[in-house]
């Protein structure tokens, strides 16, 4: 399954909200399991972003309604991004001229 990596930023009502962070993460990766992605791990950042969340979906689309549906609860602003593992980026440099 393809990877993604997820920078989530806390709104104004998530950081008034900060101390549900943990409960909201479980019910997200709970919600996300039926949705077609897993939740691998989240990792609390100092800097731009308050999270970096790792996870695998089956595409595109099923990881875009998992960030959606979290955007909706007014508490995170997500930007998500596919990652590439070793493995797949030597598959696609392979074909270059």
């Amino acid at each position: 399954m393809p990877t993604y990596v997820i920078l989530a930023t806390w709104t104004e009502q998530g950081i008034k909200n900060v101390k549900d962070t943990v409960k909201r993460y479980e019910a997200v990766k709970r919600m996300a399991a039926p949705m077609g992605v897993d939740i691998k791990e989240i990792y609390y950042t100092m800097g731009p972003s308050d999270a970096l969340i790792l996870a695998e979906a089956a595409d595109d689309a099923a990881v875009s309604r998992v960030s959606l549906a979290a955007g909706m609860q007014g508490n995170v602003r997500t930007l998500t991004m596919r990652a590439f593992r070793k493995d797949e980026m030597a598959a696609l440099v392979g074909g270059l001229p």
